[in-house]
């Protein structure tokens, strides 16, 4: 996964030489050497995350980050102060501004490129949500509001932990705060929890184990019930190798001993309300949407949402620089099944596509019921040919298997021609979608159950005011 990343600091080495390790790791790296500096960067192009020194003249990265997060565009970029200061004064300080973590130097590089990777998939997974609540608004079916509004109170929270100082210290902190904590003492104990109750927040001590606490991060995120669950691990050191491996498998956040109940609380609040937050979008949008915005007979989105939700896209892949790709696809011979076995066995064709679509791709993508036999994938953040490998990988998933169009077993072979296209800087969603149709249609003149890429013949002419 690669990012934007702007590097905030005043001392010019600091920030090279941070832009020099993030660029080993395929980041793309801006830089500002001032607090005004950053804030005049972010509005003019919003990066997917900051990394902010504290100690700065004129505006200190306090102030910075409090800003940053005021501002309705940039609330959501997450926010890594990195520094010399090591207080937990100071730590606590960042994260009630809204900072996201807290590093201080010299800094471990494989802990900061596992906490900035973790940090933007988590960005990714809201960005989208909120894309969706804008596209809902836009229909005037409610909205979530803003995270710094949701309530982050009375958190259920599951402790993994053995007994003893430190998982008492963790749960009279929390009950101070009115959360009700659940010690369980190991991994499998875990497991049987979250089956019984849903939680706001699990938080994992690795004395239990580095192994099992690892297994259990991943299991966690692995799980349905579980897949957002936030969860704070408790680690040694900041040196830890398992730190790295614990944010690159599932774990949200960390503390490193000895703790400190005020970072323990300042955390535990931030996790909880992201994830209250995250929550709230999802079951708006889910509500407002379901029955206005989707297709009855297979669950897709329909015409009306895309078009609206393609708005929003267009408007923040201008503004990221990030690719964007359509892909069209047409049913082969779907007259065929309908005049041969009826419409029924038509409805359980559509129904059976739709679910082989959705089921191939990430879980911020979307895909659309355009209308009849004709389905819109829309892939954000890939080029044209990691979009077309996606492409063939949706087309082999159509046609793996047959299609059982009753209750007495039978089943037909189902096919699908599919045409792509990447969209263009300053180029219309309709005008993309066009030229996925147009490739589609070459699919289906030559031979069908294939895949066609679109050329860029259409954009050129534009482009040369043809």
């Amino acid at each position: 996964m690669t990012g934007r990343v702007l590097v905030v600091d005043d001392v010019p080495i600091n920030r090279r030489l941070l832009q020099a390790k993030l660029e080993a790791e395929y980041f793309e790296v801006a830089q500002a050497e001032s607090g005004p500096d950053a804030l005049k960067q972010i509005a003019e192009n919003l990066p997917d995350l900051i990394l902010l020194d504290v100690m700065m003249p004129d505006m200190d990265g306090f102030e910075v980050c409090r800003r940053i997060k005021a501002d309705p565009r940039s609330t959501h970029i997450p926010v890594v102060m990195v520094t010399a200061l090591s207080h937990v004064v100071d730590r606590v300080k960042a994260l009630e501004a809204g900072a996201d973590d807290f590093l201080t130097k010299p800094v471990n590089d494989l802990a900061l490129f596992a906490r900035a990777r973790s940090l933007m998939r988590l960005k990714m997974m809201m960005d989208e949500w909120r894309v969706r609540e804008s596209a809902t608004n836009r229909f005037e079916l409610g909205t979530a509001g803003t995270a710094a509004a949701v309530d982050c109170g009375k958190a259920a929270v599951l402790l993994v932990a053995s007994p003893g100082e430190s998982s008492r210290r963790i749960s009279e902190v929390l009950a101070k705060d009115e959360d009700q904590v659940t010690l369980v003492l190991n991994a499998a104990e875990a497991q049987v929890a979250t089956r019984m109750q849903r939680y706001d927040l699990a938080v994992v001590d690795f004395a239990i184990g580095a192994t099992e606490s690892l297994r259990l991060c991943s299991q966690l995120r692995a799980q349905e019930q579980t897949r957002q669950l936030p969860i704070l691990a408790i680690v040694a050191s900041f040196e830890s190798p398992e730190l790295a491996k614990a944010l690159d498998i599932g774990a949200t956040d960390y503390i490193v001993e000895p703790i400190e109940g005020s970072e323990v609380l300042a955390r535990a609040r931030t996790q909880v309300r992201r994830s209250r937050y995250y929550e709230l979008l999802r079951a708006n949008y889910e509500r407002g949407l379901s029955l206005a915005l989707t297709d009855a007979l297979t669950g897709l989105y329909n015409r009306r949402y895309m078009e609206q939700h393609l708005h929003e896209l267009f408007a923040r892949m201008r503004v990221s620089g990030k690719p964007l790709c359509v892909v069209l696809g047409d049913i082969d011979h779907f007259k065929v099944v309908n005049d041969v076995h009826g419409h029924a066995a038509g409805d359980e064709v559509l129904k059976a596509v739709a679910k082989r679509l959705a089921g191939s791709l990430r879980s911020f993508d979307m895909v659309v019921r355009l209308g009849g036999e004709e389905f819109v994938c829309v892939l954000p953040d890939l080029d044209l040919a990691a979009a077309a490998s996606v492409a063939e990988r949706l087309r082999q998933s159509i046609c793996s298997q047959p299609v059982p169009i009753d209750e007495d077993g039978n089943a037909i072979n189902v096919s699908i021609s599919l045409g792509i296209a990447e969209a263009g800087p300053q180029e219309a969603a309709m005008a993309v979608i066009e030229r996925a149709d147009q490739a589609m249609y070459r699919a289906k003149q030559g031979g069908r159950n294939r895949l066609e890429i679109a050329g860029n013949e259409r954009r050129e002419r534009l482009a040369a005011g043809a």
